[in-house]
């Protein structure tokens, strides 16, 4: 099997089982998605959904979060992995989408890059979320998944593994392929207990047929 036919067969296979695959994370505006998937990094998207009600009705703008201080952020978000660090970045990114966006969340991946707090992996999300931008955000579950089926090789970092998978992706499918792979990974592909059991496509996948003996 080519490398090629590997991806096309995987994508087939997430294409039938999870047609309308989405972001788990709430919701409303490209602001309030901006900030919830930085209070995602390194904490569930089920912890962020608890508290992110409260404080979208506390600050659902920019303008709104702009002008609050950190303290009083950290107020509403205490509960997630590293607030201090978190609320900070959130008043800073509000004040600069206020002072150099006019309000708005830019779609361009570098310019989201410049906002404090905004990685690469935060800026591809809401580019493909969003914006609908052919982008791959590679988490710590695309980065493992992609590797264990067989997507991947020899990638030592989440930008190696992106630059090989928008390699094979079609560009139309980027941004559903980021929401399978995670999904997959979540769900099935655990990090410490992946259920090969219930996987559709262990067949595909390296990883599990190098545990059988065989090859994939």
């Amino acid at each position: 099997m080519t490398l090629q036919q590997r991806y096309d067969q995987v994508l087939g296979h997430f294409e039938r089982a999870m047609p309308d695959a989405a972001t788990e994370l709430h919701y409303g505006t490209p602001f309030q998605l901006l900030v919830a998937v930085v209070l995602s990094a390194q904490c569930t998207d089920k912890r962020v959904n608890q508290v992110t009600p409260a404080l979208f009705a506390a600050y659902p703008t920019p303008a709104a979060m702009a002008a609050a201080s950190a303290e009083e952020i950290f107020g509403y978000i205490s509960s997630v992995s590293y607030p201090h660090n978190k609320s900070r970045h959130l008043e800073g990114l509000s004040r600069m989408l206020v002072s150099d966006f006019g309000g708005q969340v830019p779609s361009d991946v570098d310019l989201l890059q410049r906002l404090p707090g905004v990685g690469r992996k935060t800026a591809n999300v809401v580019a493909a979320v969003v914006f609908d931008l052919p982008a791959m955000p590679v988490d710590t579950h695309v980065f493992r998944v992609a590797n264990r089926i067989g997507l991947t090789r020899n990638a030592k970092t989440p930008l190696q593994t992106e630059q090989q998978l928008v390699k094979h992706i079609p560009p139309e499918k980027l941004s559903m392929a980021h929401h399978w792979l995670i999904l997959h990974g979540r769900y099935v592909c655990q990090a410490r207990r992946p259920r090969c059991a219930d996987c559709g496509i262990s067949h595909l996948c390296v990883h599990f047929n190098r545990k059988k003996g065989g090859a994939a």
